[in-house]
């Protein structure tokens, strides 16, 4: 593993058009408002803010220590690093979790399913994640996740799948005693990130609302917008965690750090920037994170509008906050010409 030691200054240039973009999103009603950090291993971030929290929060404007509910980025922010750490002597990538679930009967179709293939996505379970369906039932929900039938073979190909990282929490739970939450403050404790949690969260100022579902019915806010993070009380291994762009950027930083070390998380980081299925030409799934540029850039998404870029052997990151789906969730799909400009910004930078 090799990382620069002190990356240059980013590109005046590209950090103003970053922030166009993001004013342009602004002011053309995709969101109300949002945050980009971007940084190096070892420096303090640079943040690009536009617009407001929210009409509910005020005057409050978007900044570091504004909280917002990073929906999927709970997967590499909690999960992930859970599985590589917490874990490490517990489990290996490549056993049935049929075999580390002891609640999961002998049989169960996705009692096959292996750790690794569901951090790559190729587990095959279910692709709609529907918890409500099992509300009422007092069956443990590892069962019945792992008793439906499969939608294709485990490993065969690469669905996006929520249920493999909710399996996933569950297992770190049944494998250390402790609840996810308990674990993953533990984690962010550690790295500093002490605004980072589950929700939910009291409504302030700064935190960001989100979706108001119907005419009529309170917005989303403090609350997680995924229906199935909710349901299971806010904490879940696929969705649920709230975040600020300040904890995220030290996270980045920290995880560079790792990986430039050789730090058992950065053993972690590189083994998961290794391919493990192809989701589209130029683009692989590695352990959780989509990997771009050769398998040199790791990132992900959130459904809310929050993105997270790494680039190891620069030693770079980048962080993306908004609560697109303010307006309507079908917003974030806005947030595209930003997601694409931050991911070639990171690419090119030196």
């Amino acid at each position: 593993m090799t990382t620069t030691a002190s990356a240059p200054a980013w590109d005046a240039a590209a950090l103003d058009r970053l922030r166009d973009t993001l004013d342009l999103l602004t002011a053309d009603g995709t969101v109300p408002g949002g945050v980009i950090a971007c940084g190096d291993l070892d420096g303090q971030p640079s943040y690009l803010a536009s617009g407001i929290v929210a009409s509910e929060c005020g005057t409050a404007r978007p900044g570091p220590h504004t909280r917002y509910d990073v929906a999927s980025l709970s997967k590499v922010v909690g999960t992930w690093p859970l599985v590589g750490t917490a874990l490490t002597d517990r489990l290996a990538l490549d056993a049935p979790v049929g075999d580390l679930l002891p609640t999961v009967p002998e049989g169960a179709p996705g009692g096959q399913v292996t750790v690794r293939q569901i951090l790559a996505h190729t587990s095959g379970l279910r692709a709609d994640t529907r918890l409500d369906q099992y509300r009422n039932t007092g069956i443990d929900l590892a069962e019945l996740i792992c008793g439906e039938e499969l939608i294709s073979e485990p490993g065969a190909r690469h669905r996006y799948i929520n249920r493999g990282f909710i399996l996933l929490g569950l297992l770190l739970a049944a494998a250390t005693g402790r609840r996810l939450d308990e674990l993953a403050a533990d984690l962010w404790h550690g790295l500093g990130m002490t605004a980072t949690t589950y929700g939910p969260l009291a409504r302030a100022a700064d935190v960001a609302p989100t979706e108001q579902r119907f005419p009529g019915a309170p917005r989303l806010w403090g609350m997680p917008h995924d229906d199935n993070a909710a349901l299971l009380g806010g904490v879940a291994g696929h969705a649920g965690v709230f975040s600020t762009p300040a904890d995220l950027a030290a996270y980045a930083a920290a995880l560079l750090r790792a990986h430039r070390d050789g730090t058992p998380l950065g053993h972690w980081l590189a083994d998961s920037m290794a391919p493990q299925a192809e989701i589209e030409p130029g683009l692989h799934r590695g352990l959780a994170w989509i990997l771009a540029d050769g398998g040199r850039i790791a990132y992900h998404h959130g459904f809310t509008g929050t993105s997270l870029y790494l680039a190891p052997h620069t030693g770079r990151y980048l962080v993306l906050c908004t609560n697109a789906v303010y307006h309507h969730q079908d917003n974030r799909t806005r947030l595209t010409p930003l997601r694409t400009l931050a991911l070639k910004t990171i690419t090119d930078a030196p």
